[in-house]
C-alpha cells in the first residue's frame, strides 16, 4: 500500500494549490476585509473562463480540436492507443512506425496537426480576450 504523504505529492499542481492557500492565508491574516473583493475577482475570472470557452464554441462549431483527432476521443478513451502499444511490446512485436505514433494518448491526424496548433490557439486567444476584458471593465 502507498503511503498517503506519497500520494498527496502526486496530486497534479499539488504545489500551486499549496501557494493559493497560503497566499489567501496571508491576505485573510493581514486583510480580511479584502476577502469578499479576493472572492469577487476570482468568480470573475472563473466566470469568464467559462464563457469564453462556449464563446469560442458557439464561434466556431465546426473547428472544434476534437475534430482533427485520430479518433473520437469520447469512444475510445485515453488509454487506447497506449494499451495497444504496450500489448504489441509485450508479444514481441516490432511495433511499425504509425504504432509508434499512437503512443499519445489522444493522437492528431498528420494532416491537420498545423491546423489542430491553430485551432488550439485561436481558442487559447478567445479565451484569454474575454477573461482580460471582464477582468479590466469590471
Amino acid at each position: 500500500m502507498e503511503h498517503p504523504i506519497k500520494k498527496l505529492s502526486q496530486i497534479r499542481l499539488f504545489k500551486w494549490y499549496l501557494v493559493a492557500i497560503t497566499l489567501f492565508a496571508i491576505i485573510t491574516l493581514l486583510s480580511p476585509q479584502q476577502l469578499p473583493v479576493v472572492a469577487y475577482k476570482l468568480s470573475l475570472v472563473l466566470l469568464s473562463a467559462v464563457v469564453g470557452y462556449h464563446l469560442d464554441r458557439a464561434l466556431f462549431p465546426y473547428a472544434s480540436p476534437g475534430g482533427y483527432l485520430y479518433n473520437d476521443w469520447k469512444e475510445f478513451g485515453p488509454d487506447f492507443y497506449t494499451q495497444q502499444y504496450i500489448e504489441s511490446l509485450e508479444n514481441n512485436e516490432q511495433p511499425d512506425a504509425i504504432d509508434s505514433k499512437m503512443c499519445a494518448e489522444y493522437p492528431v491526424l498528420d494532416e491537420y496537426r498545423t491546423l489542430f496548433a491553430v485551432v488550439l490557439i485561436r481558442r487559447a486567444l478567445i479565451v484569454s480576450a474575454v477573461i482580460l476584458g471582464v477582468t479590466l471593465g469590471l
